[in-house]
């Protein structure tokens, strides 16, 4: 039994008391939100894959496109840290929604327009301040819905979708520019063309579902996850104690986990694909990336939290095979890798779901950004130092911080009552 302190903060009103039904089942909600998702991929993935030449273009030096995307992404992750409590407080999940996905789709337009150097620059990182803006109070908007459909197969169908405009936005910015001689003006402006309709359907799955909390139960939050992870709570403010256990287990699988362009520099210094297949082989990896969390999704409602033992798998997995020097196994490994993405960007945030009561979840998801951020950061300084100490010590080291990451993972789960 819970004393009167341990209970979920009293801002959350009960479905049923306070809070209208939808007037749209929660898988329509999900398909939606994954359309948004589509075309806003569509777009700021549309930019982020010519980011570096246009820099280039305006007389920027390698290390300025190093420190303004460094920066970008720092921003893109850090500022959740105040933007998931600020949305919980305030309660305003949709505003903060809306502006984060109004500024994306307005800055990467006028990116295109840019004509100084650091006005571009300033509209790279206002692009992913846009993504730290929004994305707290869109994951528990979604998660609300993911009450309903499942946690796994609710964030897994809205990653699949999200990856399909990650792939059509690059190959659209390549098209135009193909056809324009590198112009980077229409290429960047073509993009207002998803962003405005992204917004135009936000706004209307605002107006059909003001409030997706009343997809959750009033008691959603005392009945125990899948595999006995729990959304138990503390007789304390903060978030509850597996939920910071859960993402000491995310951060170590990041921190032995190569990023894509450690695999990427492997394949071109040691001449093993041209320069030119490297972007087709990171489009197979997205596509990877998409049926790993589908897969996953559905395996986590059926199964629980043990499904995530995969991610230390696939993670020591991508060491292993990625920096050979044989083809076809360095693919492999690029394919792995990109399953491993699926699985972070679906299945991981719908654990956070399951482990964190409604009134402080875009707080988690804040926190958790962040937490992954900095894991990730450390990954790619870790894995990208051992690369050039001896790939061997890097394939070990990885495996030893990924068996630390299935205990991590095992600390997690509390026994059921």
């Amino acid at each position: 039994m819970r004393s009167a302190e341990d209970r979920p903060t009293p801002t959350v009103a009960t479905p049923q008391a306070a809070t209208p039904r939808p007037s749209m089942s929660p898988w329509r909600f999900v398909m939606a939100f994954g359309v948004v998702s589509l075309l806003m991929d569509y777009v700021y993935e549309g930019a982020r894959s010519i980011t570096g030449p246009l820099l280039a273009h305006l007389g920027a030096s390698a290390a300025v496109v190093g420190v303004v995307t460094g920066a970008g992404e720092a921003a893109a992750l850090g500022l959740r840290l105040l933007s998931g409590p600020l949305a919980d407080r305030s309660r305003r999940f949709w505003a903060w929604t809306v502006a984060g996905y109004a500024l994306t789709a307005v800055t990467v337009p006028v990116l295109g327009l840019a004509g100084a150097l650091w006005a571009a620059c300033a509209l790279v990182v206002a692009e992913r301040v846009g993504k730290a803006v929004r994305s707290p109070a869109k994951d528990t908007l979604l998660s609300h819905a993911t009450a309903t459909t499942g946690r796994g197969r609710g964030f897994a169908v809205h990653e699949a979708m999200d990856q399909v405009g990650a792939l059509l936005g690059p190959l659209t910015v390549a098209g135009i520019l193909a056809l324009t001689g590198d112009d980077y003006a229409p290429a960047l402006g073509v993009l207002a063309l998803p962003g405005a309709a992204a917004l135009a359907l936000l706004v209307r799955l605002r107006a059909r579902v003001p409030d997706p909390v009343a997809y959750e139960t009033s008691d959603s939050d005392e009945e125990p996850a899948p595999d006995g992870i729990t959304a138990a709570t503390y007789p304390n403010p903060g978030l509850p104690r597996a939920f910071w256990v859960y993402a000491a287990f995310t951060a170590m699988t990041l921190v032995g986990f190569a990023t894509f362009g450690v695999l990427s520099y492997h394949l071109v210094v040691r001449d093993l694909v041209p320069t030119a297949a490297v972007p087709v082989l990171y489009a197979a990896a997205m596509a990877a990336d998409a049926l790993a969390a589908l897969a996953t999704g559905r395996l986590y409602d059926r199964h629980g939290a043990r499904v995530l033992a995969v991610l230390p798998l696939l993670s020591a997995a991508v060491a292993l095979l990625a920096f050979t020097d044989t083809v076809w196994i360095v693919v492999l490994g690029a394919l792995v890798w990109g399953a491993a993405v699926g699985v972070q960007e679906s299945t991981l945030r719908a654990t956070v779901a399951d482990l964190v009561p409604p009134g402080r979840r875009a707080t988690a998801y804040g926190f958790f950004a962040g937490i992954m951020g900095a894991a990730a950061l450390a990954g790619g300084a870790l894995t990208g130092a051992l690369y050039e100490v001896s790939i061997p010590v890097l394939i070990t080291t990885v495996a030893v911080v990924q068996v630390t990451a299935l205990a991590l993972l095992w600390a997690t789960r509390t026994p059921r009552h």
